[in-house]
């Protein structure tokens, strides 16, 4: 679909999530919602990544904020993957791939060589009427979640 930018309406979705529940944007309007989307649960960085949200969750919850960690695994893998580490954010299984390719976030990779399709590390803020207010792309996980609870706060 291309690059979300500021401003640009946030392209709804309806996953399967964590706890055999479905999780949706349009279900949440009205409410701020930071999407972070990640390419594996229990790999290092993701798991450090949703370990910082988990930390900030009260802080987030303060400001009315829902967070939802999108991957391509399935709600079981998540399901999982929440017990292992005591999570306390959302997880959305995007398993055919659409909501990431509607975020501009299922990108060609490259690994030792070897290109494949898979998730580029980004986070979006999304406002109470639905519009992108922040944009992370090639998110680098030390500090993130921080730097995203600062721009929820300066909503």
């Amino acid at each position: 679909m291309g690059d979300l930018n500021i401003g640009d309406t946030a392209p709804d979705f309806d996953l399967e999530s964590d706890g055999g529940g479905r999780v949706s944007l349009s279900a949440l309007k009205g409410k701020p919602v930071v999407a972070y989307f990640y390419p594996k649960d229990n790999t290092p960085g993701c798991t450090k990544e949703a370990i910082a949200f988990t930390e900030l969750m009260p802080e987030f919850e303060k400001s009315g904020v829902t967070i939802i960690g999108i991957s391509p695994d399935s709600a079981k893998k998540h399901d999982n993957f929440i017990a292992k580490h005591n999570l306390a954010v959302r997880l959305g299984a995007d398993t055919h791939t659409g909501t990431a390719e509607a975020y501009g976030v299922w990108v060609e990779k490259s690994m030792y060589g070897k290109k494949y399709m898979g998730v580029e590390r980004s986070t979006f803020l999304v406002d109470s009427a639905g519009k992108i207010a922040g944009v992370w792309r090639k998110v680098k996980v030390p500090g993130h979640a921080q730097a995203v609870l600062e721009a929820v706060q300066a909503l």
